[in-house]
Parts: structure tokens; C-alpha cells; sequence
């Protein structure tokens, strides 16, 4: 049975929640629209400061997901995984609380609507009651509540996050979030009670309230510890994130609101307090642990740059689709793209940590279209072999190469850093031969004749020739005989008929398996006879045109179970499921292999890969 208050009133609403508030905007739309001016101004202020909780927990999330910011003074250093994001995915459910809960004392008190904008008596009469009676409620309130009972049923959910975040702050039940409003209300009740309230202190108190809660949940030790050591007695006035981070791995100590003075008043003050709080700090400066793999990752386009956790972490966390609620922000992204274009090196974006190997992803901060533009081909190199040199230069294994970071035109698939850089360390790693193997043993062992599109290129080459070796026979679309032929010659003997070049869609239209590698469009796609299955390599994928027929997705494979830390989409990708590219070097890594992967793809070792990733627990996408 569910404990009394523990659940929220409108849980079961998802996004329709939001429709509580919704009277306070359309009392404000209709007063300004019909009337010509808000008379009821207190609903406009409950809706902006609705607006302004939710900004500052939002800016807070964002700088806590800026690794390239924040990686060296993280606290706690293991990531936070799907199933924390989607606990907290409603820690919003408060802001809406309090807004109802104003709105009804706007009601009963309607004179609440005429305070004055500034009263400096008020400010100081709020910090009056909020030492003296916030904090010692809170603190009172919150020791309370890891008795036995009262933690079972209700404060474990808030502990229930094992690594803290800005969101974190509101995840609870609903009775904690109660007493949480008494505690935020008296100091504000009280100063209006005695006459001083103004509507500056409502506003600076609730958003200093929100940026200290968020600040001791951000996982991230942003204050100095230099400025304890200059004024000792602020450490008492004062909590650090370090702070409370102890009290979520040594939940007997460290209960304060904001001062940790009742924690020492209450004996429960957690003696490493300041000592760990000393070292983080100082650490800061040092570089962190190095990871044993990076995945070397670019922008695709404008919009998808904001599937990102330091943009929306929520959003971050399911496959990329264009959404309603970024267009507004389209024009924010352009002009952050330029300056990235100007000035940004390659950042850190994301990580994971699989069987005790700390995997990160970075980005080269360039977008798809500038990868075809031959003026920014240099430009594009230089940011590459900058991140390869350094990642050798720290100690990094394996770096593998995301998509148009490989490309043949630009850089020979990687060939170019390694003979430019014959005494790497790091492993360079393109992946596409686990992509290729991905692609194959996704089509039926029972096939007879395919049609490959972008049978050239690198994985083309590789497909074709592995097929042909299972005496499949292979329609090579390409218009150019030499290159054709060059791979023909490559192929056994015994073999080679079975690699037959074709000029034309037309060629196809009796073959029920085609493997795109190049993009076709639905008027190409209507020569494939129906009941087709096009597997594809392409990036974009196809349309989906033909209802009478089926759409493979981009190779791709899931990590494995143990992953620990994951908690962002790799694009369109599925949660847990990484682009073939990635998981070829993920499987590098946990093999040790020593060779770099770069170039043309080695068709011995296309089976030799795939039993490594399975035996790795890596898995295809279609059979995950």
C-alpha cells in the first residue's frame, strides 16, 4: 500500500500537468486582451517566477553537463544512467505546487496583490526568520525524516539518486515537498505579515532559495577552498556541493538546509567535510582520469546539436527527433555554430564506464554540410589530428572515427594521421569493418543476389568482396569500370563472376535485397521490386518510401548490459545502442588490439571482429 502523501496528485497527467497553471495564463491573456491592461498582476508574477525556477535549475543542469567545464571537479565521478533520468524526469512537480499554493493565498488575501516593489526592511526581516526559524525547521524536519519509517516510505525516493544533480533538488514526495513549502514560506509570510514584504524579496528570496539547493546538488565543487581558509566562520554560514554530497553516501551526517552551523550545533557535522571539500577544490587544476577509449564525434546538423545534456538532458536521453520546442531555438543554435566555427577546439562531450574502462565521447566542433566544403577541409584535419595527438599525448588507447571524421575524401580514413604520425601510441580505429559485419550478417545466409549501392566506397568494397567469397552474387552499381574491375581483381578467382557491374536501377528490379550505400531517391527506390528489404550505410538514411516494402536501420549495436553511467542518445540511436563505427572501437579496446584500423577494410578480419563483439556482449540492433 502507498504510504499517505507519497504519491503526487496529478502523476498519472505526464505533460498535461502544465494545464494546473493554465488558469493564472489565461486569466492574464484574457485581462490584457479584453481589458487592455492585467488587473490581477499577482497571476503574472506566479507565472514568471514559475518561469524563473525553472530557468535557474535549467542553467544549473546545463553547466553540471558542460564536461568540457566541469570534468575535473565533479564529486562523484560515475554518470547518470537512463533509469536516474527518467526517476527524476518530473522534479518539476513543485514549482507547480507552490504556484497553486500561492495562488490561493493571492485569493484569500487579496490585498498581497499591492505590495510595494522594494522594502529593504523587508529583506532583513526575511534574513531574520530564515536563520531563525528555516534552518532549524528544515534541519529538524529533514533529520525526522530518516527515521525508519518516514525514510522507507518517503525520503528514500529522494536518496533513490545515486549520483546527485540539479534535478535532484526536486525530486521528492509530495509531504516532503509540503514541509519544504512551510519552510520557504515563513521567512516570506512573515515579512509581509509584518508589513515589509515587497515584491523584490519574493522574487530574489524563492531564486536564491532554488540557486543554493541546486548548488549543493550539482555534483560539482564550484566553490574555492581558498575562501574558507580566509574566513573560517563562513564555512559555517555556507554549504559546498561537497557538503552535501556526504550526506548522500553517509546519510547520518551533514542534514542542514543551507548552514552547515546546525549540523555542528546537532553533532551530526561530518568530520571529512571540509577536508574533502579542501582536496576536490584543490584538484581541480590537475587533469582527471584519462580514458582508455575515445569515440572522436562530429555535429550533424543544426537542430540535432541540441541533443545534448548540457542543452536538455531530458531530451538528451531518447533518440533524436526534430521537435516543435527547438525551432525557437534555431536561431541561438546558428550563431553558437559560427562561433564554434571560429573559435572552439574539440570538446568533451559525454562518458560511460564499461567493465572498469572509462569510455568517453568528444566532439570536433564542426557540422555535416562543412565537411563538404573544400575551403574548411584543412580546418577540419587540423581539429582531428589535434585530437589524436592529444589523446596520445594523455595516454588514450583507442580513438575511433565518427562518420564524416573517417571520410575517404578527406582523410584517406584515418590513413592520414597515421603515416603523418608513425610513432602514435593511441590506436587510430575507423570501425567500419565491424560496420560491414554488421551489414552482413544482417542479411539472410540464404540469399542469393544483392544490389549495392556505393559499391566503391571503402564498405562497399568489403561487402562485395565478402559476398562474393559466399557465392553471392553481387550487382555492383557504379558507372566507373576501372574501379569496379580493381575490386573484381581483388576477389578469388573461383569468385570474380560472381561480381557483376551494373549501370543502371533498372538492373535491379527483379532483386528482392538491396544494400544502400549511396542515397537513393523514391523515384530509385521504385525500381526494387515489392517485397524488398533494403539494408543500408548511408548517412541520412533513405525515406522510407515503398509501403510494399522494409527499411533496415544504420548498422548499429547495443552495448553491453554492464555499461554503467549511460544517459544520452547517440543521435537517432536507440538508448544503450551506439553506432557500428563506436562499438568497432569499443571492441578494439576491450580486445587490446594493437594494429590501428585505418584505410581500406580487411576482409579476413570482418568475421574475426564480429565473434570479438559478440563474445564481448555487444549485440546487433536487430536481435538485441
Amino acid at each position: 500500500m502507498v504510504a499517505p502523501l507519497s504519491a503526487w496528485p496529478w502523476e498519472n497527467l505526464g505533460i498535461f500537468k502544465y494545464l494546473l497553471i493554465g488558469p493564472l495564463a489565461g486569466k492574464v491573456v484574457h485581462s490584457w486582451v479584453y481589458e487592455g491592461t492585467i488587473k490581477d498582476l499577482w497571476c503574472l508574477h506566479i507565472l514568471l517566477i514559475c518561469v524563473l525556477r525553472g530557468v535557474v535549475h535549467q542553467i544549473w543542469s546545463s553547466y553540471c553537463n558542460m564536461l568540457f567545464l566541469t570534468r575535473n571537479r565533479r564529486i562523484v565521478q560515475q554518470g547518470v544512467d537512463f533509469k536516474q533520468i527518467d526517476t527524476e524526469w518530473d522534479w518539476d512537480n513543485f514549482i507547480i505546487l507552490q504556484a497553486l499554493l500561492a495562488s490561493m493565498a493571492c485569493l484569500i488575501f487579496p490585498s498581497l496583490d499591492g505590495l510595494p516593489l522594494w522594502n529593504t526592511k523587508g529583506f532583513i526581516t526575511l534574513l531574520v526568520l530564515h536563520v531563525a526559524v528555516s534552518e532549524p525547521l528544515y534541519y529538524s524536519a529533514h533529520r525526522f525524516l530518516h527515521e525508519s519509517y518516514l525514510f522507507t516510505h518517503y525520503h528514500s525516493l529522494h536518496h533513490s539518486s545515486p549520483v546527485p544533480h540539479p534535478f535532484t533538488a526536486g525530486h521528492a514526495t509530495f509531504l516532503e515537498h509540503l514541509i519544504l513549502c512551510v519552510v520557504i514560506g515563513i521567512p516570506m509570510v512573515g515579512s509581509i505579515l509584518m508589513g515589509y514584504g515587497s515584491i523584490a524579496m519574493i522574487y530574489g528570496y524563492v531564486s536564491m532559495f532554488d540557486f543554493l539547493r541546486c548548488l549543493g546538488h550539482s555534483n560539482v565543487e564550484v566553490v574555492p577552498h581558498e575562501i574558507f581558509n580566509k574566513l573560517p566562520l563562513l564555512r559555517y554560514l555556507l554549504y559546498t556541493p561537497t557538503y552535501h554530497s556526504l550526506h548522500h553516501t553517509e546519510m547520518g551526517t551533514n542534514f542542514c538546509l543551507f548552514m552547515p552551523l546546525f549540523d555542528a550545533v546537532g553533532n551530526t557535522l561530518n568530520r571529512n567535510s571540509w577536508q574533502l571539500h579542501e582536496k576536490i577544490s584543490s584538484d581541480s587544476a590537475k587533469n582527471g582520469r584519462v580514458p582508455n577509449f575515445v569515440f572522436l564525434a562530429h555535429g550533424v546538423d543544426i537542430t540535432s546539436s541540441m541533443h545534448v545534456p548540457f542543452v536538455f538532458r531530458s531530451f538528451s536521453s531518447i533518440p533524436f527527433s526534430t521537435r516543435v520546442f527547438l525551432l525557437p531555438q534555431w536561431p541561438l543554435a546558428f550563431v553558437v555554430m559560427l562561433v564554434m566555427w571560429a573559435w572552439s577546439k574539440t570538446f568533451l562531450l559525454t562518458f560511460y564506464n564499461l567493465r572498469g574502462y572509462l569510455h568517453q565521447t568528444w566532439v570536433v566542433p564542426r557540422f555535416g554540410f562543412q565537411y563538404f566544403l573544400p575551403f574548411a577541409k584543412e580546418g577540419i584535419n587540423k581539429r582531428i589530428e589535434e585530437a589524436i595527438l592529444r589523446a596520445d599525448r594523455i595516454g588514450v588507447k583507442v580513438i575511433s572515427l565518427a562518420a564524416l571524421n573517417k571520410n575517404e575524401a578527406l582523410n584517406g580514413g584515418g590513413t592520414l594521421f597515421v603515416e603523418k604520425h608513425p610513432e602514435l601510441k593511441v590506436r587510430v580505429v575507423h570501425g567500419n569493418t565491424l560496420t560491414a559485419a554488421v551489414i552482413l550478417n544482417d542479411i539472410p545466409k540464404d540469399v542469393e543476389e544483392v544490389f549495392l549501392t556505393g559499391a566503391t566506397s571503402k564498405l562497399g568494397r568489403a561487402i562485395a568482396l565478402y559476398l562474393c567469397r559466399r557465392r553471392v552474387r553481387v550487382l555492383m552499381l557504379t558507372l566507373s569500370t576501372e574501379r569496379f574491375q580493381k575490386i573484381q581483381r581483388e576477389a578469388p578467382v573461383d569468385c570474380q563472376h560472381y561480381l557483376v557491374q551494373v549501370t543502371k536501377y533498372q538492373a535491379a528490379q527483379n532483386c528482392k535485397t538491396w544494400i544502400v550505400g549511396k542515397w537513393i531517391t523514391p523515384r530509385e527506390q521504385s525500381w526494387a521490386p515489392s517485397g524488398t528489404h533494403f539494408h543500408q550505410f548511408v548517412v541520412p538514411p533513405i525515406l522510407a518510401f515503398r509501403r510494399d516494402c522494409t527499411y533496415g536501420d544504420l548498422a548499429a549495436m547495443r552495448l553491453p548490459d554492464d555499461v554503467e553511467g549511460l544517459g544520452s542518445c547517440e543521435y537517432t540511436m536507440e538508448r544503450g545502442v551506439v553506432h557500428a563505427c563506436h562499438a568497432g572501437g569499443v571492441v578494439h579496446q576491450l580486445e587490446g588490439w594493437t594494429h590501428h584500423e585505418v584505410g581500406a577494410i580487411d576482409v579476413d578480419r570482418i568475421d574475426l571482429v564480429w565473434e570479438a563483439a559478440m563474445k564481448h556482449g555487444l549485440r546487433p540492433v536487430s536481435s538485441a
